[in-house]
Parts: C-alpha cells; structure tokens; sequence
C-alpha cells in the first residue's frame, strides 16, 4: 500500500465535540497507528493552527492543514448546502477523494450532506446503484453489520442484493470472516412473509448463493442472536431500528443506574458486580467501531457519529486505513458484475 494511497482526509469542522476533539484524535491515531503515513486535517486554519501547537503536531510532517473556512451544519438541506458552501470541510474533503490526493474521507457532518456530496461527486461503483450506510452492532457472540442504516430510504430489490455484497466484503475486512453469514429482516421468516420488496429481493439473494452466504429471512428476534453476520435491509427500516436501539440502551442504562443508587444494598451490589459492568461496557462501547463507511461508492467515505470523541475518531482512522489495505472496492466490483450477470440470466430465464 502506498504512503500516496493511505492518505486520511479528517473534516474537522462538524461534530458536536469540536476541533479540539478531532486533533486530540489525530494526536492519538499518531501515536498508535504505526501504518498511518499522511493525514490531512480540513478546517478552518484561524482554528485549527493553534489546536495544533498545543496538542505538539505544527512540526509533524505527517500532518497537513487543508484550509476550508466553511461548514455545513446539521439542519442543512443537502444538495443547497453543497451548492452554498464549496469551501465547507466536507465538500473540500470529498473532492480530495475525487482527485486522489487522499484515499479515505472521515466526517462527523452531515449525514445527508455527506452522502449527497459523496454519490455526486464521487458516483457509484459501475453496478451499484446507491450506496449503503453500513454499521456494526454487538451480538451475543461477536459484532454484526447492519445496512443501509440510513442512506437509502426508498430501496428496490436489486438494492437489497448489492447491499448484502457490500456488506459482505465489509465483514470480511472488519470483522475478519471468510465467509459471512447475511441474512434479510424482515417479519418472519417463513416463504411469502413480508413486504413485496422482500418477497422480491429473497429469490434474488438465493440466485447469487455462490457469491454470499445467504441464511435467508430473519426477524427482530434474531438480530442480536448471533445467527448471522450482515444484516440486510432498507433504509428506512434500517434508520429506525439504529436510532430505537441507540435509545433503549440510554433508557436501560439510565433505568439500571436510578435502580443500583436506591439504597446501600444496591450500591454494595453495584460495587460488587463492577467488573461485570465494565465488561458489558466494554462489549457495547460503540467507539470500537467509530466510523460508518458508505459503501458502493467510487471512493472511500466514512460517516463518523456526530458526537464522537477521540478513541471513536482514532479507531475511524484505523478502519479506513483496513479498508484501503484490503483494496475492498476492486473486490466488490468483480462480484456486483457476477451477482447483475447472474440475475440477467435468471429474468432471461423466466420470461
């Protein structure tokens, strides 16, 4: 791999923790990333230039400010904040990608903004008709990936089979599988049981068998059992499911500390079990995983959560620099031109 082609552009304009945050997070990617080469920093210089001096970094030769005086804030329509703000971190950051003179994009903006910029700018992989927002959740035995998490709101079947490729090529690189199981939600899992789009889309999962690992349907029942380790979906669905179990699992972490500080009994308890508790903690710290790709696009782009700190944003880097290591995008591209062929053939077939 190539000092040129591991490059990271970092926006570091738009989460909720702010610069300071994100160079503390270059600080300690530096430090513990021996393979990371070159990292370009995107931001305002009046702010990013003194954040720098004082985390040590104005003499790294690593370390390249990108000056971009522009942000495009949460609430911002996408396509009118692209159009509006040209000189914004992100859109600055995508176009790097578009030039290659970096290979991964890492952002905490936008969401919207991000993806929009990343499809236009960026276009798809030949064969791929959207991208997909892939994240990982912790399972009874070990992490999963879930997508679209948000992308792609309104899917099609033929969406759903490029999903479960990319997410497929994604396992193998993150989570280190061979063969990952993928699996499509849905409300049952008997033959017929659910929307058109999944009636539709599970003979198309079937088909392509001999280039995923298809289980077939799961249901709600199944997602943190362990049964599989991709998760397909749309993203709508996907969106909902993310931001529901974000907040059961504020809900219930807050409901066990209400019930653990009622007395000294409990408290004793609580002292007691605290190396359970850590562990836990340590099973659904989502900073293990901090950043999100948005596969299927012609370039590396990574959706990091808004409000991010160091650790997330240090281990984001880290899975961008795995992904390009892997050089994930030529893999897929191979397979989504089997899976189109293969299912050609099927709808020549049929008719």
């Amino acid at each position: 791999m190539s000092t040129k082609m591991a490059t990271i552009a970092l926006d570091a304009m738009g989460g909720d923790a702010g610069p300071a945050e994100v160079v503390a997070a270059v600080k300690l990617a530096f430090e513990s990333i021996p393979e990371l080469k070159d990292l370009i920093l995107l931001g305002d210089e009046a702010i990013l230039q003194p954040l720098v001096a004082e985390a040590d970094l104005s003499e790294n030769k690593r370390l390249t400010i990108h000056h971009a005086p522009e942000v495009i804030g949460m609430d911002e329509k996408p396509i009118q904040s692209l159009k509006q703000k040209k000189n914004s971190s992100m859109v600055q950051g995508i176009q790097l990608i578009k030039e290659g003179k970096a290979a991964v994009l890492l952002s905490t903006g936008n969401t919207g903004s991000l993806m929009a910029g990343g499809t236009i700018k960026l276009r798809t992989l030949p064969g791929v008709e959207r991208p997909a927002l892939a994240t990982v959740w912790p399972s009874q035995n070990r992490h999963f990936i879930l997508l679209d998490a948000g992308a792609n709101p309104e899917s099609k079947p033929e969406h759903l089979v490029q999903n479960a490729i990319l997410g497929s090529h994604y396992a193998r690189v993150l989570l280190g599988l061979r063969e990952p199981r993928v699996g499509l939600l849905t409300i049952g899992t008997e033959e017929g049981k659910g929307t058109e789009l999944i009636n539709t889309a599970h003979p198309m999962l079937k088909a392509i068998g001999n280039l995923i690992n298809y289980q077939g349907p799961i249901e709600g029942f199944n997602v943190f059992d362990g049964k599989v380790d991709v998760i397909v979906c749309d993203g709508f669905t996907g969106n909902i499911l993310l931001k529901t179990c974000e907040s059961l699992f504020h809900l219930l972490k807050r409901f066990l500390s209400e019930e653990l500080n009622k007395n000294y009994i409990r408290k004793f308890g609580a002292f007691l079990a605290l190396p359970a508790f850590k562990a836990m903690k340590q099973q659904l710290n989502p900073d293990q995983y901090g950043g999100a790709p948005l596969l299927g696009l012609n370039g590396h782009v990574l959706k990091a959560h808004g409000a991010s700190n160091r650790v997330a944003l240090k281990n984001a880097i880290q899975i961008g620099l795995d992904i390009v290591k892997h050089d994930m995008n030529d893999q897929i591209l191979h397979d989504i031109e089997a899976a189109n062929s293969i299912l050609k053939s099927h709808s020549t077939d049929a008719s």
